[in-house]
């Protein structure tokens, strides 16, 4: 059996980061958490991950700051932007920065783990052997 997909959550909303951290969980993810950018880098300097599912508008680091920096610290990862805030310039902003998909909430749990997957499996099937 395949190991368990680890993503990390970075969102500033906590009960929207616990509540998809839940169903994520309950759909087979191995799923970490954070508030922020900086908290975010702190949990991949502790250990990496497979996917970063990343908020745009977050006090202090904006997404558009952290992906860098994230990519940065766990370049095997991918990043998906999860975002309340709809925008062409901010969603080519991120893809041009490395995100691998742009996705806008509410994004229904089904959705969101099709996005997870396909990224991961894209990720690994480029993966030199």
């Amino acid at each position: 059996m395949a190991d368990p997909i680890r993503v990390l959550i970075v969102d500033d909303e906590e009960r929207f980061r616990e509540t998809l951290a839940k169903l994520l969980g309950r759909h087979g993810f191995v799923v970490r958490e954070a508030g922020s950018g900086p908290a975010a880098l702190e949990l991949l300097g502790q250990a990496p991950c497979d996917v970063i599912v990343l908020d745009v508008k977050m006090p202090g680091m904006t997404g558009a700051d952290a992906l860098p920096l994230l990519r940065a610290a766990c370049p095997e990862a991918e990043v998906l932007v999860l975002t309340g805030h709809a925008s062409v310039d901010i969603a080519s902003t991120m893809i041009a920065g490395g995100a691998a998909d742009y996705l806008l909430k509410p994004c229904p749990t089904e959705e969101l783990e099709g996005a997870i997957r396909a990224v991961y499996d894209r990720r690994q099937a480029t993966r030199p052997r």
